[in-house]
C-alpha cells in the first residue's frame, strides 16, 4: 500500500507540472495573439513581397553604380593612354642604323 501512495503522489506531481507547463504555454499564446493584433502591419510587412517600386529602385542603384565604374575604367585608360603617348617618340620620326 505505501508503494501505491507514493505512485499517486508522483503522478499527481506530473500531472500538476503538465498543467503548468498548459497553462504557460495558453497564457504565452494569447500574449502573442494580443501583440498581432496591435501590431498587424509591422508582421505582414515582414512576410509581404516588395513592390515593384523598390525593387526597380534597387535595380537603378546597381545600373548606376555600372555606369560610374564603367566612367572610372575609361578614365583610367585615358590617362595610361596619355601617359604611354608622351614616354614614347613621336611616330613621325623615323631612325636609320647604319652598319
Amino acid at each position: 500500500m505505501g508503494d501505491d501512495e507514493t505512485m499517486d503522489y508522483s503522478v499527481h506531481e506530473a500531472w500538476n507540472e503538465a498543467t503548468n507547463v498548459y497553462l504557460i504555454v495558453i497564457l504565452v499564446s494569447i500574449g502573442l495573439f494580443m501583440y498581432a493584433r496591435k501590431n498587424k502591419r509591422k508582421i505582414m510587412r515582414i512576410f509581404t513581397v516588395p513592390s515593384t517600386a523598390e525593387a526597380s529602385s534597387e535595380g537603378n542603384f546597381y545600373q548606376d553604380m555600372k555606369t560610374i565604374r564603367l566612367r572610372q575604367q575609361l578614365e583610367m585608360y585615358y590617362i595610361a593612354r596619355k601617359h604611354e603617348q608622351q614616354l614614347q617618340p613621336p611616330a613621325n620620326s623615323v631612325q636609320l642604323m647604319v652598319e
